[in-house]
Protein backbone atom coordinates (compact mmCIF):
# COMPACT_ATOMS: atom_id res chain seq x y z
CA UNK A 1 0.00 0.00 0.00
CA UNK A 2 2.81 2.39 0.87
CA UNK A 3 4.58 1.59 -2.39
CA UNK A 4 1.42 2.45 -4.35
CA UNK A 5 1.06 5.81 -2.59
CA UNK A 6 4.71 6.67 -3.18
CA UNK A 7 4.41 5.76 -6.86
CA UNK A 8 1.27 7.85 -7.26
CA UNK A 9 2.95 10.85 -5.61
CA UNK A 10 6.01 10.45 -7.82
CA UNK A 11 3.78 10.19 -10.88
CA UNK A 12 1.80 13.34 -10.10
CA UNK A 13 4.75 15.48 -9.08
CA UNK A 14 7.34 13.96 -11.38
CA UNK A 15 5.47 14.25 -14.66
CA UNK A 16 4.10 17.75 -14.51
CA UNK A 17 3.76 19.70 -17.69
CA UNK A 18 4.38 23.41 -17.42
CA UNK A 19 1.55 25.39 -18.92
CA UNK A 20 1.13 29.10 -19.34
CA UNK A 21 -2.47 29.06 -20.52
CA UNK A 22 -4.74 31.94 -19.67
CA UNK A 23 -8.23 32.96 -20.49
CA UNK A 24 -7.83 35.02 -23.64
CA UNK A 25 -10.86 37.18 -22.85
CA UNK A 26 -9.63 37.98 -19.32
CA UNK A 27 -6.14 38.80 -20.51
CA UNK A 28 -7.43 41.06 -23.29
CA UNK A 29 -9.76 42.81 -20.86
CA UNK A 30 -7.01 43.46 -18.32
CA UNK A 31 -4.53 44.63 -20.95
CA UNK A 32 -7.10 47.00 -22.47
CA UNK A 33 -8.06 48.50 -19.10
CA UNK A 34 -4.47 48.83 -17.90
CA UNK A 35 -3.50 50.62 -21.11
CA UNK A 36 -6.38 53.06 -20.46
CA UNK A 37 -5.14 53.67 -16.90
CA UNK A 38 -7.75 51.62 -15.03
CA UNK A 39 -6.04 49.10 -12.74
CA UNK A 40 -9.04 48.14 -10.59
CA UNK A 41 -10.24 45.36 -12.89
CA UNK A 42 -7.12 43.34 -12.09
CA UNK A 43 -8.06 43.28 -8.39
CA UNK A 44 -11.57 42.12 -9.27
CA UNK A 45 -10.24 39.31 -11.44
CA UNK A 46 -7.85 38.25 -8.70
CA UNK A 47 -10.72 38.07 -6.21
CA UNK A 48 -12.73 35.97 -8.66
CA UNK A 49 -9.81 33.61 -9.19
CA UNK A 50 -9.35 33.16 -5.44
CA UNK A 51 -13.09 32.50 -5.07
CA UNK A 52 -12.98 29.82 -7.77
CA UNK A 53 -9.83 28.36 -6.21
CA UNK A 54 -11.34 28.08 -2.71
CA UNK A 55 -14.72 26.56 -3.58
CA UNK A 56 -13.60 22.95 -4.25
CA UNK A 57 -11.71 22.92 -0.95
CA UNK A 58 -14.73 24.22 0.95
CA UNK A 59 -16.96 21.59 -0.66
CA UNK A 60 -14.45 18.86 0.26
CA UNK A 61 -14.35 20.20 3.83
CA UNK A 62 -18.15 20.07 4.17
CA UNK A 63 -18.31 16.54 2.74
CA UNK A 64 -15.50 15.46 5.08
CA UNK A 65 -17.26 16.93 8.12
CA UNK A 66 -20.54 15.24 7.23
CA UNK A 67 -18.75 11.93 6.68
CA UNK A 68 -16.92 12.28 10.01
CA UNK A 69 -20.13 13.01 11.90
CA UNK A 70 -21.90 10.05 10.30
CA UNK A 71 -18.99 7.73 11.14
CA UNK A 72 -18.92 9.02 14.72
CA UNK A 73 -22.66 8.38 15.15
CA UNK A 74 -22.34 4.91 13.64
CA UNK A 75 -19.42 4.10 15.94
CA UNK A 76 -21.32 5.29 19.03
CA UNK A 77 -24.34 3.14 18.10
CA UNK A 78 -22.10 0.09 17.78
CA UNK A 79 -20.44 0.81 21.14
CA UNK A 80 -23.84 1.05 22.89
CA UNK A 81 -24.89 -2.41 21.74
Amino acid sequence: MKLKSVLVIIFFFGFQVTTWAQCAMCRASVENNVSNGDTTIGAGLNTGILYLFAMPYLIALVIGLLWYRAAKKRKSKIAIR
